[in-house]
């Protein structure tokens, strides 16, 4: 692809993979607060005396502001740059982990949640942007599947590293070091982060239309994207690919594994961690295997299909041999990786100058997933209850989970009939697109 100021070289491989893992810093942070709560249920719903409804809504905090700030990221990601969005971002986000950590009921807790999610919003889809600038456009599939993959390191740390961290130090400690850790980072990408390889002396891989028209209102942006058949569809689609797994992975699993396999608590996260792990596995797989094939509609499509049936035999079918369902759920999870498709089909459907504006649309798309079902189907629990206790805490019967867990199966179903109706872009930028 041809690039700005023709008389420089481009970037350094290793320079460009620095630049871009500094913002995957933040992503992993991000995605260890997503998951986080899934393993410490019982000390939140002990510790802050709340029901399951209460503890679902708690936990989606996260996703709520994370969802909101998708848009204003993309814009601004298009304007103004990745590197201050991201440097802000992290120092944010060290505040709301802080936050958290010593909140001292369920409202500034939420809070501490609320400003979290806001904060690493920034990062994916400064990622993207980065990449864009920063690498060939045959290593943007590859590069988004990483960039789950690192995603999936911050979530498998929130399983069973995270469980023996609160065992050993108490879950308000190990949030706290997370918060520093985060802190770090943030000086880090102040130091080092640059939005463009120009700015180091070397040639840009960016598009040289990739600049937003002059004088484009950030609505008449928004309104432009949804002018586009695979855009609207791409942002509907993810959602029932991610939702179910981190609806499961991020809060539900691990209580509905101790509770009808007989597992402990660190035994049922192992089983949450792999299926978080296959995920990180599956991303860049399905990134490569669709630039090779340059096919996206079709990648996809296999992926959520096996998704919908991985999560099918999972939920409806009872007492399964615990190696039968760990194969299950890491085939669930390494299919649920086609969803990083959805950012290359959509970069690929748009014009150039509304990579930032679609990426973050799309993204709001992926966390409008877990947004909705994490509290949905924690409702759903409370309200199919039956009353029964367990030190404490509510206990539901497996034709409970069963019953909310169909939400799940219905939104990967549906995503499934909307993949049909996009159109294959082959794996190039096109010039002209049918709106």
């Amino acid at each position: 692809m041809a690039g700005t100021s023709p008389g420089l070289s481009y970037p350094p491989l290793r320079l460009a993979w620095c630049v871009w893992g500094l913002a995957a810093a933040l992503y992993l942070a991000g995605f260890f607060h997503r998951v986080a709560p899934g393993v410490i249920t019982s000390e939140l719903m002990r510790d802050f005396d709340i029901g399951a409804a209460a503890l679902g809504n708690l936990s989606a905090f996260y996703f709520y502001t994370y969802v909101a700030m998708q848009v204003p990221t993309g814009v601004l990601a298009d304007r103004l740059g990745p590197r201050p969005l991201l440097t802000w971002g992290a120092l944010i986000a060290s505040v709301g982990a802080l936050l958290f950590a010593f909140a001292p009921n369920a409202a500034v807790a939420a809070a501490g949640r609320a400003l979290i999610g806001a904060s690493v919003a920034v990062a994916f889809v400064c990622m993207l942007k980065l990449a864009a600038h920063w690498m060939d456009a045959r290593r943007f599939a590859l590069a988004t599947g990483l960039a789950l993959c690192v995603g999936m390191l911050g979530a498998v740390a929130a399983g069973v590293p995270l469980r023996l961290g609160v065992d050993a130090f108490g879950w308000q400690a190990v949030m706290a070091a997370i918060g520093g850790f985060t802190l770090v980072v943030t000086g880090l990408i102040a130091w080092f982060v640059r939005d463009d390889p120009q700015e180091y002396g070397y040639r840009s891989y960016a598009h040289p239309d990739a600049a937003p028209p002059r004088g484009e209102s950030m609505l008449a942006g928004i309104r432009h994207v949804f002018a586009f058949r695979n855009a609207w569809l791409l942002i509907l689609i993810p959602g029932g690919v991610v939702g179910p797994l981190l609806a499961f992975a991020g809060l539900w699993g691990v209580p509905f594994l101790s509770t009808h396999y007989g597992m402990s608590t660190n035994q049922a996260a192992i089983y949450t961690s792999a299926l978080l792990l296959a995920w990180a596995v599956g991303g860049p797989v399905f990134g490569a295997w669709s630039d090779r094939l340059q096919r996206r509609k079709g990648v996809y499509l296999v992926g959520v299909t096996v998704v919908f049936i991985g999560w099918l035999l999972v939920i409806l079918v009872p007492a399964l041999p615990h190696a039968v369902l760990m194969a299950l759920l890491i085939l669930t999870g390494f299919a649920s990786g086609a969803m990083i498709v959805s950012f290359a089909f959509g970069k690929e459907s748009l014009p150039p100058h509304l990579a930032g504006t679609g990426s973050g649309l799309i993204n709001m798309g992926v966390m409008v997933g877990p947004m909705a079902l994490q509290p949905g189907v924690g409702w759903l629990l409370e309200r199919l209850w039956d009353g029964t206790r367990l030190d404490g805490s509510p206990v539901y019967d497996l034709a409970t989970y069963q019953l909310a867990f169909s939400a799940m199966m219905v939104w990967t179903a549906c995503s499934i009939i909307l993949l049909c109706f996009t159109r294959e872009t082959h794996g190039r930028q096109q010039e002209r697109i049918d709106q």
